[in-house]
C-alpha cells in the first residue's frame, strides 16, 4: 500500500477521476498546516495570516508561543493514490472562533485525521466529539513535538478512544511520516466502508 502514493510532485493526469475528500483536525498549534505542506505533491493553499498582538486575547498562545501565523479558513493539499484516486486533503482551522467552518468541511468527507500534541491533550477532545457526532470515520495521529513518549494505551485512555480506531505516531513535517499517516487511514476507510457493506439491509414492514 505505501507505494500507492506518488512521490512525484507533478501534475494530475487527466485519467484521475476520483477525488477522495480527507479532512486533517485538531487543537490550535497541533501541525495541521504543517502536515498539509510536508505530504502534497502540489503546492498547497493555505489560508495562514500573521499572528498579532490583538489575537493574543482571543487565542491561547500559552503553549506555542513560538507560533507566528495562524489557518483563519483551511489548507488545502492533494496526493496521488493511483492512476485513478486522488486524495484532496483540507486542513481544519484550530482556535475555537473558527469552528463554525468544521461542519462545511466535513461535507462530503470520506474520513478524517485527528492530529494530537500530546502536551495538550485536552485540546483534541472537541474534534474527536465532533467526528462522532457526525458520523465521520476517522484516525488518531500523535504528532511528534519531541516531548514524553507515551504509551499507545495512556493516550487512548486520555483520549478515550474506542478501541477500532487507530492510533499511530507521526512526525507531520516529514513528507514519509505523513504517508504513513494517511496510508493508515485509508486502509482504515476501507475496512470501515467494507463492513458497511457487508451489514444486512434491514427489513421494513
Amino acid at each position: 500500500m505505501a507505494s500507492a502514493i506518488s512521490d512525484a510532485r507533478t501534475p494530475l493526469g487527466a485519467s484521475a477521476d476520483n477525488g477522495l475528500k480527507i479532512v486533517v483536525v485538531g487543537g490550535f498549534g497541533v501541525g495541521k498546516t504543517t502536515m498539509v505542506r510536508s505530504v502534497s505533491e502540489i503546492r498547497p493553499l493555505n489560508t495562514e495570516e500573521t499572528m498579532t498582538r490583538a489575537g493574543e486575547t482571543v487565542d491561547d498562545t500559552s503553549d506555542v508561543s513560538d507560533k507566528t501565523a495562524t489557518t483563519v479558513a483551511f489548507d488545502f493539499g492533494r496526493i496521488t493514490l493511483d492512476a485513478r484516486n486522488v486524495l484532496y486533503l483540507f486542513g481544519a482551522p484550530g482556535q475555537q472562533r473558527f469552528w463554525f467552518l468544521w461542519d462545511r468541511l466535513f461535507d462530503g468527507t470520506l474520513g478524517a485525521v485527528v492530529l494530537v500534541d500530546i502536551r495538550r491533550i485536552d485540546d483534541s477532545w472537541y474534534a474527536i466529539d465532533r467526528l462522532e457526532r457526525h458520523g465521520t470515520p476517522f484516525i488518531v495521529a500523535v504528532n511528534d513535538f519531541g516531548g514524553s513518549r507515551h504509551s499507545p494505551e495512556d493516550v487512548r485512555d486520555a483520549l478515550d478512544l474506542d478501541p477500532h480506531v487507530p492510533l499511530v505516531h507521526c512526525d507531520a513535517r516529514s513528507r514519509e511520516s505523513s504517508k504513513e499517516v494517511l496510508i493508515a487511514l485509508v486502509e482504515h476507510l476501507r475496512a470501515h466502508y467494507a463492513g458497511l457493506a457487508a451489514r444486512p439491509r434491514q427489513e421494513y414492514v
